[in-house]
């Protein structure tokens, strides 16, 4: 690696996303009355539009309601990858699936990758599509790494997967092993999801921002749904939860089955070419690469950096880090922008998609494992079908009842110690900093009034209090200085530094606290 260059530029003060920064979408209303719809769509993402797209065009009347604005979830803060190489997955699926359903993941995946293209194409978006090979790799030196990157290889071997196994890459990446996928592809998402929209609208579609789902369903002939603090009421034949956390999960308790993880981007201009192709390791700490068009200039997306949400110490050094890597590999110009994004893991790595239970109308698609782009779409696939009462070869391997014990237990118990700590510790934590050791911009968990209380001071030096206590479970959020959000470490709730609802499972905001 060229010594002379330039290792860092200078992170912007705020994270802004690229897509949503790049793409001029439209405003929706509030939902102000009550309705009737044959399907009511619970989320505005990939997921979301594109089954609400899909029974448009099948002749529904389709209801979308989003609890901010539309693709201001995960969708809008992506990657960005269109892919069927999922990190280190199908050496996991045939231990724990068995042949065939590995192959049906990959086969699902592949087909709503290629939807995806086919769909761009026939609508005729310009949303920098583009066909790249998709590469895993383990870092030199991480012997325990390539050995499970070499046991991958080897169940692509056994299911026929067009990968190809590489001892180097030819970016200057310290790589011990690679495989590649070729025929994979990386565009721009939210213009190529705002085609999707304008297509719902045509085919009389209704689209509500602004508007949040309380966890209540009424189930007769048809469902009525319910806004937050029952404002409004939702009649409909089918409801369907896109919203990461199911809005209603029917007993189910899935909070309990996922976790929530946090991964951070950079936007980069390098100071060396990027040659292409769309990188990812399999070592840790994660390290993802591709590249984009913007204004003219080639910029590459460095991503990585995941941990447990809540639980990632000085969120900013995440950032530091992916900057240092980027810089090191291929010297930065400039850092247009920085942002993150929050994903879902189901116990067994396989996304729960379909029916909530034989005999309700109600249908969820969740745990995504980052990789929304092709999940999200065959999630809509997989829905619209069920719906339609047509059979799809994919129902049984996503069904969200399905317990496989020896893939979903360890993760269960450990995963739930895991939230019975966080909710302890946050209980009896510390405390010595006081409202006045704030600086401008500046947040933190201080003592104030006998308490611990959360504490934000903006910008203009204004102070903002909240009770820290998430009211979801009641676990103690963490601040998070990166994003300057306050997130709960138990089941990812994610709120504004005012206590705003951000990220679900959490319908009602922090409680706010004044001087």
């Amino acid at each position: 690696m060229n010594s002379h260059r330039k290792i860092t530029q200078g992170l912007p003060q705020f994270p802004e996303s690229l897509w949503r920064d790049t793409t001029d979408l439209p405003a929706f209303p509030k939902l102000t009355e009550d309705i009737s719809t044959d399907v009511a769509v619970v989320g505005g993402g990939i997921t979301g539009i594109t089954t609400a797209y899909l029974l448009s065009k099948a002749g529904y009347k389709v209801t979308l309601l989003e609890a901010g604005e539309i693709l201001s979830g995960t969708t809008g803060f992506t990657s960005a990858k269109i892919s069927a190489q999922h990190g280190l997955i199908y050496h996991h699926l045939l231990k724990h699936f068995g042949a065939e359903n590995a192959r049906l993941y990959y086969q699902s995946n592949n087909e709503a990758m290629n939807w995806i293209l086919n769909t761009a194409e026939e609508l005729e978006v310009s949303c920098g599509m583009k066909r790249e090979a998709a590469y895993l790799y383990a870092d030199a030196e991480d012997h325990k790494t390539l050995k499970q990157l070499e046991e991958e290889y080897q169940a692509y071997e056994q299911l026929g997967l067009p990968g190809e196994w590489l001892d180097n890459v030819s970016i200057p990446l310290m790589a011990s092993g690679a495989i590649k996928l070729p025929g994979q592809a990386r565009f721009h998402p939210l213009q190529y999801l705002k085609a999707l929209l304008k297509v719902i609208l045509e085919k009389g579609g209704v689209i509500y921002e602004h508007t949040m789902m309380a966890d209540k369903v009424e189930k007769n002939d048809t469902l009525t749904l319910f806004t937050e603090k029952n404002d409004y009421r939702i009649t409909c034949r089918y409801a369907v939860s896109a919203s990461h956390f199911p809005f209603y999960d029917g007993g189910a308790l899935y909070f309990s089955r996922l976790h929530a993880e946090r991964s951070y981007c950079l936007a980069i201009q390098p100071e060396t070419d990027f040659e292409g192709g769309m990188y990812l390791s399999a070592s840790e700490p994660t390290r993802s690469l591709r590249a984009v068009e913007w204004e003219g200039r080639n910029l590459v997306i460095v991503g990585g950096e995941n941990h447990k949400t809540g639980q990632g110490i000085c969120t900013i050094g995440h950032y530091e880090n992916l900057e240092l890597f980027a810089g090191h590999l291929l010297g930065i110009k400039s850092i247009p922008y920085r942002w993150s994004a929050q994903d879902l893991t189901t116990l067994d790595k396989v996304p729960y998609i379909g029916k909530i239970s034989g005999n309700e109308e109600i249908y969820i698609a969740t745990g995504f494992r980052k990789w929304g782009m092709t999940n999200g779409t065959l999630s809509a696939q997989i829905i619209a079908d069920q719906i339609q009462r047509k059979d799809n070869p994919y129902t049984e391997l996503y069904d969200p009842s399905r317990f496989k014990a020896g893939a979903s237990l360890k993760s269960f118990i450990v995963q739930n110690a895991n939230v019975a700590k966080e909710l302890v510790a946050g209980k009896v934590e510390i405390v010595h900093k006081k409202t006045s050791d704030l600086k401008a911009d500046e947040g933190a968990v201080v003592f104030h009034d006998g308490k611990r209380v959360g504490a934000y001071k903006d910008p203009e030096g204004k102070l903002h209090l909240i009770d820290r206590t998430c009211t979801h479970m009641g676990c103690e959020c963490e601040w998070n200085d990166g994003d300057r959000s306050w997130d709960c470490p138990c089941h990812g709730s994610r709120f504004s530094f005012d206590g705003e609802v951000l990220e679900g499972p959490a319908s009602v905001p922090l409680t706010k606290l004044y001087e």
